[in-house]
């Protein structure tokens, strides 16, 4: 639609989703309700997809790589990006949209990643101290200097997949580096 959540009417949805407006209107009462219905579906698929990567305890550094690489392109997708901004516009009115989505998408995804961490410190692949420090130090290396710049400057140039996999991979070594399990 291109208007934004804040510039779109409910008109605006409904004429662009080719529904009537009692129709939609039976499913989400409000625009802010559509909103979290539409961030919902999309955080469920994520998780759900993220959940799968992190099984294997017993070889971290090829599953934080897949992980890593699959979360630095939904942050850096053009609907994450968007999702968050808007966000972040809507959250100082409507600050439960803001505490929601935190707590149903980077805090869950966090909590994945941590249970992943604890299976991994159990099998003796890593040695982690402070699993949910580790768990939001990797996120960090993993969009290290290409989630900010994309965040603040929507026209900044795409990142390749090629410099998406550089990152993802440097995070691995360090975060492997820190946590790895310690040789005798």
């Amino acid at each position: 639609m291109g208007l934004g959540f804040d510039a779109a009417s409910m008109n605006d949805v409904v004429r662009e989703a080719g529904v009537s407006k009692s129709t939609l209107y039976v499913y989400f009462r409000s625009k802010e309700e559509l909103f979290r219905a539409l961030i919902e579906c999309e955080r469920e698929a994520y998780l759900a997809e993220v959940e799968a990567l992190l099984t294997d305890p017993g070889d971290p550094a090829d599953t934080l790589l897949r992980y890593g690489q699959r979360l630095a392109r939904l942050v850096m997708s053009p609907e994450a990006m968007h999702a968050k901004r808007t966000v972040i516009a809507v959250a100082a009115r409507m600050p439960e949209v803001g505490r929601e989505f935190y707590r149903h998408g980077p805090q869950r995804g966090l909590a994945l990643l941590s249970a992943y961490l604890e299976k991994a410190c159990a099998a003796g692949t890593l040695e982690i101290p402070d699993v949910a420090l580790a768990a939001a130090q990797f996120v960090e290396l993993a969009t290290a200097g290409i989630l900010r710049r994309r965040f603040f400057d929507d026209e900044a140039p795409a990142i390749s997949d090629d410099e998406m996999a550089r990152v993802v991979a440097s995070a691995v070594r360090l975060f492997m580096a820190g946590y790895g399990p310690r040789r005798a």
